[in-house]
């Protein structure tokens, strides 16, 4: 059985009748037989006093000693050997497991209709820079003596210790995609501290506090314990290499870092430092503007201002709430070329997965700041599952086709704002274009694009929505040239015949557009056609000769002079011959694929000489014999 089968198959077997919260693997069940709880006496209740001290009941210890399960125990030696850069995320870990506490207190005590004051729900954390000790403390629901064992001291899940094994003999293991995988994030203190203190009281009526204790080894240690409030207190001291964690500054950077947006206060030595509103969780018509400016402020680092927000939550195909801000400030030329995405942060349950997640939104949006928050994402994500994860490409897929018709709409009611937008943006959405794989996709980025036209008047631009709408009558196709300028196009050979029959044709004015176009194909089902291939084309099915007229050169002329140009040019055209779609212009070059033709020459030009280059490109002259 494969790692992530063994890892699927725990999980269910966790869950099943069980209602759970990760980490330190505080869990209740929540059939009604298992809720002691009664109106008549009410829940306890305690503000956590960080500097009360935790006393052992010396009139009668209740001591114990217990072995760690085998498997556990492998766990902890992982732990413990690792060589983990990012050994802050213990942190994380451990307010989750507070913040998990507080919640399942609130819900359990709801359920069973207990209207008392809970009192203070915070999350206390106390730094002793002397002692080299770092404290955590909840008010929530508390274990009693069974659950400390349960959840602290085993691993009770089938095949865990085979799967444990391949972690050991794996060198390149990441342990940030271990830690929390068995729904034991707690361990992961024993990576900073040589010896740990849990000082626990469940919120049942006339429970019993209890100090488990150990150091990471073999064994634990359990003492019931007077003073001991409800919720649970972790007491870590810590390794000689780890002091830096008994530092405030430290702890509060880590904290602003994963943490900010937990749901509970964060108490840092006596000061809540978590005071900024997850403003993705709110109703979006209840944040102003000047929240807004703050908080992209806070999330991008700039000091800009969003110039859209797009606030947007979902439940179905995927459970999603995100805030997603586009900047007002063009970009710069560094970022056209780093093709990273660092704009959004990937967070669960308002706790931080990944500050700068990659694969969450694609490439061509790496300009798009923000906060995409998703119960359904796991807290500890591996860089494998960041590249190969099925859930975070459907996350990818939501998140895309809302930002595209978000941007789509915006067009349409606000097209000044959308055209100033554009100027900056549009060569990200070209690239979206070209590197989309998927027909549908690329054409909906396609109606984001925007052109002149031999329609529009100089400087303005037109969509391919509205060019369907002007089509003439018979129209099947949308017309595109490839030019350096306006001039140059509107004085084009190629679309002489087409401006005859009043049919509009788009002007590329940049090198790219061509490919880019080219890479299109179709839009709702009118294909995308290239000037000098239709030149081509209406040749091709031009059967009859060319009409003359009076004042053209007669057919007795013209039988001289093409084989006379064509001996002169020599192996420089393919073919020399008429053509009636030319007016005023007397002659007119095509190939195959004009598109293939200019890049090939721009890159290949140095490469060859003239005489392979006109073998490859095969061109034909067409005369104009009017």
């Amino acid at each position: 059985m494969s790692s992530m089968a063994a890892l699927k198959l725990f999980r269910n077997q966790l869950i099943r009748n069980v209602w759970r919260f990760r980490s330190t693997g505080q869990t209740y069940n929540l059939r009604p037989n298992n809720v002691v709880l009664s109106s008549n006496v009410p829940i306890r209740h305690f503000a956590a006093n960080p500097n009360l001290d935790d006393r052992v009941n010396d009139k009668n210890p209740t001591a114990e000693k217990l072995e760690f399960q085998a498997e556990t125990r492998m766990l902890l030696d992982i732990v413990a050997k690792s060589l983990y850069s990012e050994k802050e995320v213990f942190i994380r870990e451990l307010i989750s497991n507070a913040s998990d506490a507080l919640e399942k207190l609130r819900y359990v005590s709801l359920k069973a209709g207990e209207s008392h004051d809970l009192g203070s729900l915070d999350i206390n954390i106390t730094t002793d820079k002397t002692n080299r000790k770092l404290t955590i403390q909840d008010t929530g629901i508390g274990m009693t003596r069974e659950e400390l064992i349960t959840n602290l001291g085993t691993i009770a899940k089938s095949g865990s210790k085979a799967f444990l094994q391949n972690i050991q003999q794996s060198e390149s293991t990441n342990l940030s995609s271990i830690i929390g995988q068995f729904g034991v994030g707690f361990y992961s203190c024993f990576m900073v501290a040589d010896r740990v203190e849990v000082y626990t009281k469940s919120m049942n009526p006339h429970a019993t506090g209890y100090l488990w204790k150990s150091d990471g080894t073999n064994e634990y240690e359990i003492i019931e314990s007077d003073n001991i409030e409800r919720g649970t207190k972790i007491v870590m001291y810590l390794k000689q290499d780890c002091r830096e964690y008994a530092s405030e500054d430290t702890v509060r950077n880590v904290i602003n870092k994963y943490s900010n947006f937990v749901n509970s206060p964060i108490k840092l030595n006596g000061s809540e430092i978590n005071t900024i509103q997850p403003l993705w969780l709110l109703n979006p018509k209840s944040v102003s503007k000047e929240q807004h400016d703050e908080f992209y402020k806070f999330v991008a680092n700039t000091y800009d201002r969003p110039r859209f927000v797009l606030h947007y939550s979902a439940e179905a195909p995927i459970q999603v709430r995100a805030l997603l801000y586009f900047p007002e400030l063009a970009p710069g030329q560094t970022d056209f070329y780093d093709s990273s995405t660092k704009g959004v942060s990937l967070y669960t349950r308002r706790i931080l997965v990944k500050k700068e997640a990659e694969n969450v939104l694609p490439k061509w949006l790496r300009f798009v700041k923000g906060v995409i928050d998703s119960e359904d994402i796991p807290l500890n994500l591996s860089r494998e599952m960041l590249q190969n994860s099925s859930l975070l490409r459907k996350l990818n897929q939501l998140l895309t086709n809302k930002i595209v018709k978000f941007l789509h709409d915006k067009s349409v009611k606000d097209l000044d704002e959308y055209m100033k937008f554009y100027q900056d943006y549009g060569v990200f959405i070209k690239e979206g274009v070209v590197t989309n794989d998927d027909p549908k996709e690329r054409e909906d980025l396609a109606g984001l694009l925007r052109y002149e036209s031999s329609y529009t008047k100089p400087g303005e631009t037109t969509s391919f929505e509205d060019y369907m709408k002007r089509r003439q009558e018979g129209q099947n196709d949308i017309y595109y040239l490839s030019a350096p300028n306006r001039a140059l196009a509107e004085n084009s050979p190629y679309i002489e015949a087409l401006k005859k029959k009043n049919i509009e044709v788009i002007y590329c004015y940049e090198q790219h557009d061509e490919i880019i176009l080219y890479q299109v194909k179709t839009f709702k089902n009118a294909k995308l056609t290239l000037v000098e291939k239709e030149i081509n084309a209406a040749n091709n099915q031009s059967s009859q000769a060319v009409d003359l007229g009076i004042d053209s050169l007669s057919q007795l002329q013209l039988d001289s002079l093409l084989p006379w140009i064509e001996s002169v040019l020599g192996n420089k055209v393919k073919k020399v011959k008429t053509t009636g779609q030319l007016e005023s212009h007397p002659c007119v070059i095509t190939v195959d694929d004009m598109t293939a033709a200019r890049h090939f020459i721009k890159t290949q030009l140095k490469q060859m000489d003239e005489e392979m280059l006109f073998s490859v490109l095969q061109p034909q002259l067409e005369l104009n014999p009017k």
